[in-house]
């Protein structure tokens, strides 16, 4: 037997020079990347998503590995949260939903209703709050890789309904962990029914839910629009979302793997704010040709919708949305089309 300073001189050694080949780049260390999303597999999301995960592994060296969960393989968006803060997962792209389990100020780019009417007031306002955005997300433990949207929440029924009054005999999907949106929701005399996205068809098929406010492009996809077969256009609310990983995942890359990754989620972003211009329409185009009724909104039905809207916003904020970012977004609203028209 090795006389036990012989070993431990021995260890010693072997420990500081594999410290230094590490540090030299001589041993590359072996990662994987684990990344989740609720964005169905083979969708424009999920395949710009292997794609930064194809950045990390040629940026990292060749023992690297990415590796995308579609299709909310790992569960709800809360549950996806949990897994990134314990290190069971490093990345997720999320919808506002998820993203207020990291902090509730993202939810004044979504949970203000009929607040926005174009995609360009939607860029402006992330733009123009997208630095604290970031800056309370990273106080989290959280990067931003980028920012998307996947279309404007429109109405699906199973019969030819149109104003608010008639909605509200009907069982409506509200997102399942979002308690203050159905007690706001009943306050407003509806019949909200929460309910996982992935019991969505269910619902519908038994009668659970009569009536989704969805994405036509989450519509399509589901096939929801088999069992709703009127929709109403009326721009309820953008889906937002953002790409994030875990800052301690983040910090331990090298800069050049760091580069490569926001250089493609720059590129993936990019590409996703192109597709949600047509998506939209190409879905609704899709449905139609499979038996969906798109109604038409008059100007009374319009109006309508935007008085139940700010009756809603009242109840909004400082619930759903922290006041002081609720009011900001509003008062960059207010001066964003005050120009526009002196223009």
């Amino acid at each position: 037997m090795m006389p036990r300073t012989f070993t431990s001189i021995s260890r010693s050694a072997g420990a500081a020079i594999g410290l230094w080949l590490l540090a030299t780049g001589a041993v590359e260390a072996a990662a994987c990347l684990k990344i989740a999303s609720m964005a169905p597999s083979g969708s424009i999301y999920h395949r710009v998503l292997q794609e930064i995960g194809e950045a990390y592994r040629n940026s990292n060296g060749p023992r690297s590995c990415a590796n995308v969960y579609p299709d909310r393989l790992q569960g709800t968006e809360a549950d996806t949260v949990r897994r990134m803060r314990v290190g069971q997962l490093d990345a997720a792209m999320l919808t506002v939903v998820g993203l207020s389990k990291i902090d509730k100020s993202v939810t004044a780019l979504q949970f203000m209703p009929m607040m926005f009417r174009t995609w360009d007031e939607v860029d402006h306002v992330r733009e123009q709050i997208r630095p604290e955005l970031e800056a309370k997300l990273a106080d989290q433990g959280f990067v931003v890789l980028m920012w998307g949207e996947a279309g404007w929440v429109q109405f699906f029924t199973r019969d030819p309904i149109t104003l608010p009054s008639e909605y509200r005999h009907t069982r409506i999907w509200a997102w399942d962990g979002n308690p203050a949106q159905v007690d706001i929701m009943k306050s407003m005399g509806f019949k909200p029914v929460p309910l996982p996205i992935g019991d969505i068809l269910t619902g519908l098929e038994t009668g659970m839910i009569e009536t989704l406010p969805v994405a036509s492009v989450w519509s399509l996809i589901g096939q929801f629009d088999r069992v709703t077969r009127y929709m109403l256009p009326i721009n309820w609310a953008p889906i937002v979302g953002a790409t994030v990983i875990r800052k301690r995942t983040f910090d331990a890359m090298a800069p050049h793997v760091q580069e490569a990754l926001m250089h493609r989620a720059l590129e993936g972003a990019d590409r996703l704010r192109t597709h949600r211009s047509v998506q939209d329409r190409e879905a609704i185009d899709a449905m139609r040709k499979r038996g969906l009724t798109v109604q038409t909104v008059t100007p009374q039905i319009e109006k309508a919708w935007l008085d139940l809207a700010a009756e809603a916003w009242p109840r909004v904020r400082g619930s759903m949305v922290p006041a002081q970012t609720f009011d900001r977004v509003r008062g960059i609203l207010d001066a964003y089309r005050a120009q526009a028209h002196a223009n």
